[in-house]
């Protein structure tokens, strides 16, 4: 019986591994924290850590077999973090990020990403075996990109209607993340994960509507006004732009690695709007 530590426990994704691990043999240690917030599922033994702390973080690891990593904390923590992990784990499943991908979308200048190709590097250096999960786009964004204002009423204002990408739901992640945590096989791998479809903001937008029975409309806005509308970071604002900006005219990367893996289909963005629907209505 595998011991496994997820962090990010209380996220989108590290809420669905939980879960479906709770569905196999493997004893299940989450790392928050604030526990006493976690909502976690009976079952699950919950411990308050912090990984920029490597001595707390120590005790949350003691007896783990295998880490489920979603990095959290800023870059200067990491190199002490994963040196813990390699001190008590023998594997780890890391959340990282298309870095590598050979399309326009993935190559545009993005922090986030050159913060996972760091830790990625610090991790093959550990002596710990490794899988990389490289997710594409979340099918989840659309929950803090569009939800409010679909909940307000029947106009989204975004640009780049036609930026195509193939959102990916979070329980195909999770479920890829529970074969590489508990199977034999996947020492080494660097699966690139991507919803089955390619799909344009304004198809999107249009299947939120079709699922909630709405009729939303799409309205483009440029760049320019979007910035001064957007409360967030510069870094990502720019980094949103650009990837959206270089994808037109071609169709988003899409891979078959979910099925591959899980031996099930990967769940389409309707599907993924079918789970969340309520959070569409107001």
């Amino acid at each position: 019986m595998k011991r496994i530590l997820v962090t990010g426990a209380t996220g989108n994704v590290g809420r669905q591994v939980v879960s479906q691990l709770l569905a196999t043999d493997a004893r299940v240690r989450a790392l928050t924290r604030n526990p006493d917030a976690a909502d976690l599922p009976p079952g699950v033994e919950v411990v308050r850590g912090d990984l920029t702390v490597p001595e707390v973080l120590a005790g949350c690891l003691d007896g783990v077999d295998a880490v489920f990593l979603v990095w959290t904390a800023p870059a200067s923590a990491a190199p002490a973090a994963v040196d813990r992990m390699a001190k008590h784990a023998r594997s780890i499943v890391f959340l990282s990020s298309p870095h590598r991908t050979p399309h326009p979308f993935f190559q545009q200048p993005n922090p986030l990403a050159a913060l996972h190709a760091e830790i990625e590097r610090l991790i093959e250096a550990s002596g710990l075996r490794w899988t990389f999960l490289r997710p594409g786009m979340f099918a989840a964004n659309s929950l803090s990109w569009w939800a409010p204002q679909i909940r307000a009423g029947d106009v989204v204002r975004w640009p780049y209607a036609a930026a195509p990408t193939a959102p990916i739901h979070e329980r195909d992640i999770a479920a890829v993340t529970v074969r590489a945590l508990l199977e034999a096989g996947h020492d080494g791998a660097e699966y690139v994960l991507t919803g089955p479809q390619s799909l344009s903001q304004l198809e999107q937008v249009i299947t939120i509507g079709d699922v909630i029975g709405r009729s939303l409309r799409f309205e483009e806005i440029s760049p320019e006004e979007w910035r001064r509308e957007l409360l967030a970071p510069a870094s990502v604002v720019n980094m949103l732009l650009n990837a959206w900006a270089a994808a037109i005219g071609q169709p988003a990367f899409v891979t078959s690695t979910v099925a591959e893996i899980t031996g099930s289909p990967a769940r389409t963005f309707r599907d993924w709007v079918t789970d969340h629907a309520e959070e569409f209505r107001a």
